[in-house]
């Protein structure tokens, strides 16, 4: 549980150094390279689908649409606070960042972070509206309520950000101040206060890592329902594009979830392979968020080839 280290109070933390990812110094420029095309990738390709959507006036005003938009627009930003500092340790450059530098990367990674667990649980209920109650779909789900699920999963995320980014940095900090991680995290932070850390680690499994699992489990049971009414339905072609979809979703919430609540259900514990399961969930799903989102669907495929061409949707409804 809670740790208190006894180093003399006297002394004050103004800054960390991040340790980043363990790896072999013969991979350096290798690992630098492939992590900086993966954060030039994620940017490209999301970037991508905020344009295509919003080009497209048949796609911006549907809650499919916009959630996914969204997705985006988060996915390019939890990239830009993560994936730039893991490759500057990849690189003879200081690996200091300010206390305030590690206070502001705590709060907007789990704002953006938790907005988007929020996100992925709309997009669900979304699709299990459309699929299960296909007629009354309309009335359940449109822009404008759409529009006010997401600002509220934005708000509740800039207040969890906020508490934990609150609860971690009001306590003393007096050395070391060797960040064992690639971030300033939770988890990472706490082994460094010089004081008991219990309630912190209390509040991260609850606020966290349960609120992460219960999230987890309200999208597995919105895909259980959608794949009742999948099996129910008459066309072998209609399954099989259901199936597509909600397995291609599946996959990449599952490599969000389990990571994550696999490093916050255990936030007073540490292991070798943190790091490396917090890659999945920090650098791999921004990534393949815009692949799995948009190669299986064929309105988002038809729109960015119209994009690509030069033509607006103008065009498609003349």
């Amino acid at each position: 549980m809670g740790k208190t280290r006894n180093t003399s109070l006297d002394t004050v933390v103004t800054d960390f150094i991040l340790l980043g990812l363990s790896h072999p110094l013969r991979l350096r420029i290798l690992l630098f390279l492939v992590f900086f095309i993966i954060y030039i990738l994620t940017q490209l390709g999301n970037l991508l689908i905020l344009l295509t959507v919003w080009a497209n006036p048949k796609l911006h005003t549907r809650p499919m649409y916009i959630l996914l938009g969204v997705l985006s627009f988060l996915d390019m930003w939890l990239s830009s606070v993560i994936v730039p500092r893991i490759i500057l340790n990849f690189t003879p450059a200081s690996k200091r960042i300010p206390f305030g530098g590690c206070v502001a990367q705590l709060y907007f990674f789990h704002f953006l972070g938790s907005t988007q667990c929020f996100l992925y649980t709309l997009m669900a209920y979304d699709r299990y509206l459309a699929i299960c109650q296909p007629l009354r779909y309309p009335m359940l789900m449109n822009g404008r309520l759409c529009t006010i699920l997401v600002a509220g999963a934005w708000v509740a995320g800039s207040i969890h950000g906020s508490i934990q980014a609150t609860l971690t940095f009001r306590l003393p900090y007096c050395g070391p101040n060797q960040v064992d991680y690639f971030i300033c995290d939770i988890p990472a932070v706490l082994r460094l206060a010089c004081a008991d850390t219990s309630v912190n680690e209390r509040v991260t499994f609850v606020d966290i890592g349960v609120v992460a699992a219960s999230c987890f489990v309200l999208i597995l049971l919105s895909y259980a329902n959608i794949v009742h009414a999948v099996l129910q339905m008459h066309t072998a072609d209609g399954r099989r594009r259901a199936f597509s979809t909600c397995g291609s979703h599946l996959t990449v919430v599952t490599v969000y979830y389990v990571p994550c609540t696999f490093i916050y259900l255990r936030a007073g514990s540490k292991s070798p392979l943190d790091g490396a399961v917090a890659v999945f969930y920090t650098v791999v799903t921004p990534l393949l968020n815009p692949l799995i989102y948009t190669l299986r669907n064929q309105e988002v495929k038809s729109a960015l080839k119209r994009l690509a061409s030069g033509r607006g949707a103008g065009s498609e409804n003349k």
